[in-house]
Order: C-alpha cells, then structure tokens, then sequence
C-alpha cells in the first residue's frame, strides 16, 4: 500500500509498504476513510524540527476509518464500525495514569508520531484507542475528534462562564476550534487575535465577534474598549504569547497556554500575575474527552463544515504540507483512497 512516510530530518517519502496486520490480541485493523495535517504535523517535517517523531513510521495522527479486523480479545468495538482514533497510547501503571492523569503519562506514545498512524489505507491499532462514531457523522467531520479532544480537555480548564469575554491568540485550526466552543459555551465578545486576514476570516465564520490584525491595530487597546476591564478569558494557542496574554486578562481572570514552541523563550513579568492574580493553566492533549467530542459530534453543535479548506488524495501529501507552511489553509483532509 502507498504511505507518507517520516524517512529523516525535513523528508517525507510517498513509498510502497506491507499492509500492517494485527500482532496482538487486543488490536483492530482499520481501513482509513479520511486523515487530516495537523500543525504538528508541520512542525516535524520542519528542519530544524520543532516536534519530535520516530524515523521510517507512517505519519497522521488524526484520522477515521472503518474496522475491517478485530483482535480475539477486542470488546469496544466490532468490524464495520466506523471509529474515531485517539493516537496516544499510555502505560496505565506510572503515577500519572494511576490518579487519572493519563494525559501526563510518563510513558506515552502517539500513533503518527512515534508510532504508524494514518496517512496510508490501512492502520492497527489498540482497540483502546478507537471510539465508535455514528454513520450518520460524515467522516470528514469525525476527522475532527482528536484536536476537539485536545480544545475540550483545555475549555475545562477554564471553566468560561456565560457572558465572558475571551481574547483568543492564534487563529489556526486549533484557535478556530476554541473559538466555536468558547461560542457554544455561551462566551460573550469573543476576539480573535492572527497576523492573517485570511485565518481572521475563518475565525468570524467560526464565530468570533472581533477580530484584530496586531499588524494593523494595537490588540491591547482594542481589547480594553471592548471589554473595559481586560478579558476574563486569555487563550495563547501560539505558544509564544505569554507575556501578552498576561496583559490582555483582567485581575482574577485566567490565562489558559496551548500552542507549544520550545524554540522561544519568552521574557515573563512575574510580578504581574501575582499583582493581577491571574490563573494560569497549561493543557496538553486530552484526558478521557473522547466520549464527550462523540456527543458534540453527533448533536451538530459547531460549524465544522466551514474549517475544511482542502480536499487532497495521499499522492498530494507533499503539496499539503506546503500549503499548510504557507498558513493557506485552515484543515486539510487526505484522502487515502478516492
């Protein structure tokens, strides 16, 4: 079967390889119906990379299929259902999984990353890792369950009370994601904050009632009109923007850090966040989320529809990231077999 395949530093190879099968008892084979390029995605084919992966495995850790084989011991789930993937598999005996932190577990792996994920026809994985998704959610829409798993482990966090204003700080896939259930959650002025018009269009249609080109505009003032006070809710989804979410929040409110860029080192004025009493939080993928991103899949709360930009087939992987590192797109799906 043809995968993308992380081969060295920068180097993704579309190559022939076996079909993976089942080893183990508790696995399930399944044929990938859709994948997506996820920012992280990006960041390990950088050069330098900025994330790290496993060299010779198949990248694409968001992806849906159907299950065509199951293990003996696989209960969850039967062949012919369509699941959802959750790419990080964990120990279950360290300290973190042990008190139901599993998202902090010392011996994580993630399928794509360090492990085959979907960028190819056919996957195995743990049964697990898999949930099943109802037929009536179109698998371009299911495709979304693990970045919505990782935005709904970070919103409650935060806990955004109805009427709150949220600044967020990065209008990528990610930002779009927390501005529509920020929306959901019933959040006031909701300001979008990107240095691209064309991210800060998809963030209106994602349902933000401001937004702000800090090229153009100065996001601090704007932010203290709006809101008077300061924002109640600061989101960084770039990772570098502490210092600056710190400014835009009001005394109590919360600072909730998501992107990740372990490049920068960012000046942070300590003083402030003991003076102004903010709350900050960190939030790394998810944590038992993937039940509750089914239910808001199948209820139709957001407008997911609106985030697809791209429709690719596997042989177009390449043209993907590129556009992907040109900020061009906000999702793009691949499809392994049209």
């Amino acid at each position: 079967m043809l995968a993308a395949v992380f081969e060295d530093v920068g180097m993704l190879t579309l190559k022939e390889v076996d079909p993976p099968q089942i080893k183990r008892d508790n696995e399930v084979k399944i044929k990938v119906e859709v994948a997506s390029v996820c920012g992280s995605d990006v960041h390990i084919l950088a050069d330098p990379p900025s994330h790290p992966a496993t060299k010779g495995v198949i990248q694409g850790h968001e992806f849906v299929g159907k299950v065509v084989e199951a293990g003996e011991d696989v209960k969850n789930v039967s062949v012919g259902d369509r699941v959802v993937v959750d790419p990080t598999t964990v120990c279950g005996h360290c300290y973190y999984c042990q008190t139901g932190i599993q998202n902090l577990c010392e011996n994580f792996s993630t399928i794509g990353i360090f492990e085959d994920g979907g960028w190819s026809p056919y996957s195995v994985v743990p049964s697990q890792n898999v949930y099943k998704i109802s037929e009536q959610i179109p698998p371009e829409l299911a495709v979304f369950a693990e970045p919505l798993s990782c935005v709904i482990n970070g919103s409650e966090k935060i806990q955004t009370n109805v009427g709150d204003h949220v600044v967020i700080l990065g209008a990528g896939p990610m930002g779009q994601l927390f501005t529509q259930v920020q929306k959901a959650a019933g959040a006031g002025k909701i300001i979008v904050v990107d240095l691209s018009d064309y991210r800060l269009g998809y963030a209106k249609k994602s349902g933000a009632t401001n937004i702000v080109n800090p090229n153009n505009e100065d996001v601090e003032k704007i932010v203290e009109n709006l809101t008077s006070i300061g924002a109640d809710v600061v989101i960084d989804c770039v990772g570098v923007l502490f210092d600056q979410a710190i400014n835009l929040v009001r005394k109590g409110g919360k600072v909730l850090l998501v992107g990740m860029n372990n490049h920068v080192n960012t000046p942070i004025n300590q003083c402030k966040i003991t003076q102004k009493e903010i709350t900050v939080k960190g939030t790394v993928i998810q944590n038992y989320q993937f039940s509750k991103v089914i239910k808001i899949l199948e209820a139709g709360i957001l407008n997911l529809e609106c985030l697809i930009t791209h429709r690719m087939t596997l042989n177009n992987i390449h043209q993907a990231i590129d556009t992907m590192k040109r900020g061009e797109a906000i999702k793009i799906l691949v499809y392994p077999e049209m």
